[in-house]
């Protein structure tokens, strides 16, 4: 019978080996937002304020931004599936001690240190594996689909299973989910196999690992700095770029020297990849950015609590998870480019939509058309764009180039955070929020400009 399956239909042991690396990212887009509804209930019982938890939130996205290069790296030396598996281990530790924490300190050692290690170790492997496992366009499609769905989901619903864990157990409980959930993705990656055999006597260009960490730092804070002081963020800025361009050139001596570094400068001289990335960066901004602006107009503006915030949610959550499962047979019909385009098309109208329906009802369901559209667009564009990336480039270079792509996301959802809490901050009004919101949509025209110049038969690796 397996002679009969055709190139295209994924195995039983691809699809086995699929639950666990979509289960990893489920659990790390996950814990991106899910803290954002239990803010007021960590302060109160750590005694600590809510700028405390923020922060802890701001190092949990800095330590993923300074880590997530060389964690990719990392993957060739000792292997995919160990560094995955370190991953979740350091991951679970960290979730279990923000589960105990006594104080501010724990919580931000377990949740922003150990789980943003762990995240860095573990999320390059999952785009890796998928990569290298999956060889043909229309499995990949539907493999990153149902990765990109679940991570979409543990984005977008986020708020609302951490805000019903917390209202009927205790904000510890989410925690515990969360390394609940490690257990099982270990338990189904026992039997994974790693399609590269790792290489121990591959170097590892620390310098490069330390100047880009610093260089992502320095910039993630510039922008978050933005709501507090104009002159801060941009000596933060300047000083990231002034790191980030001696990290290039850095790795451009190593090259010429005939050494290996972190990263290769051919990753930059890709034309399609470039406009890939910046793709994927401009989604998690809006994904995050839109998150975070509605979250927070329901609940002060319209006082929603937790769970009703969540519930409202739902409607992008069947949006994103409806297009993003269907990414299989879009990619058999349509180019990868179409795909992306319209996404950012669905999702811009989807972002005027609600908030031109929300300013003119008060009906908490005046929001759903402009979620779902929102969902739907994010859906059927992540995929295509994490394709697009990955497969531009060879085995050898799938290391760094996941490292670079899961840093520019990661990068692009601390962007859409800050973008959205400086205008918040600056101003706290109804029109405060719109404000956010359509500079969010102008944004993401800057996404479809960057798709539109996509080639519209991209090269083969």
């Amino acid at each position: 019978m397996a002679a009969t399956r055709t190139p295209q239909q994924p195995s039983a042991a691809q699809r086995r080996i699929l639950a666990p690396l979509a289960l990893a990212q489920f659990i790390c887009s996950f814990a991106g937002s899910n803290m954002n509804v239990m803010i007021n209930d960590i302060s109160e019982d750590l005694d600590t304020t809510v700028q405390g938890v923020q922060i802890a939130i701001t190092i949990f996205l800095l330590v993923m931004a300074a880590l997530m290069i060389p964690g990719g790296k990392l993957t060739d030396r000792y292997g995919r599936k160990r560094c995955l598996r370190v991953g979740l281990v350091v991951y679970g530790i960290g979730a279990l001690m923000s589960a105990a924490a006594p104080g501010l300190g724990v919580l931000i050692l377990g949740n922003s240190i150990l789980e943003g290690v762990g995240t860095a170790l573990l999320i390059p492997p999952v785009y890796i594996l998928t990569t290298l496992i999956f060889t043909n366009l229309t499995s990949r499609a539907r493999a990153f689909g149902v990765i990109m769905a679940l991570g979409g989901i543990g984005a977008a619903a986020g708020p609302l299973i951490g805000g019903l864990i917390t209202s009927w157990l205790s904000w510890r409980a989410a925690f515990v989910f969360q390394a609940l959930v490690i257990v099982v993705i270990i338990v189904l990656s026992r039997n994974l196999e790693d399609p590269l055999p790792p290489d121990p006597t591959r170097p590892f260009d620390t310098t490069g690992a330390v100047l880009s960490a610093v260089g992502l730092v320095l910039v993630v804070m510039g922008i978050l700095a933005a709501d507090n002081n104009v002159w801060l963020m941009i000596g933060l800025l300047a000083a990231g770029a002034l790191v980030l361009l001696w990290f290039y050139l850095s790795i451009r001596a190593k090259e010429r020297a005939g050494k290996e570094p972190l990263l290769s400068t051919d990753l930059f001289r890709n034309r399609t990849s470039n406009l890939g990335l910046v793709t994927q960066n401009v989604q998690w901004l809006l994904l995050m950015g839109s998150s975070f602006t509605i979250a927070t107009y329901l609940q002060v503006v319209r006082g929603y609590d937790a769970i009703q915030t969540g519930v409202i949610f739902t409607a992008a959550t069947v949006g994103l998870l409806a297009s993003s499962l269907a990414a299989e047979r879009l990619a058999k019909r349509r180019p990868q480019r179409t795909l992306i385009m319209t996404g950012f098309v669905v999702t811009v109208a989807g972002i005027v939509l609600l908030t031109a329906m929300a300013g003119g009802s008060p009906a908490p369901w005046a929001l759903a058309p402009g979620l779902l559209l929102i969902g739907l667009g994010l859906g059927v564009m992540l995929t295509p764009s994490v394709n697009v990336v990955q497969s531009s480039f060879p085995e050898e270079q799938q290391g760094e180039i996941s490292g670079l792509s899961r840093s520019v996301s990661n990068l692009g959802s601390s962007l859409g955070t800050a973008v959205a809490g400086t205008i918040l901050v600056a101003g706290l009004t109804s029109g405060a929020y719109a404000a956010a919101m359509i500079t969010l949509a102008v944004i993401g025209l800057v996404g479809l400009a960057a798709a539109v110049l996509l080639p519209r038969k991209p090269p083969p690796a």
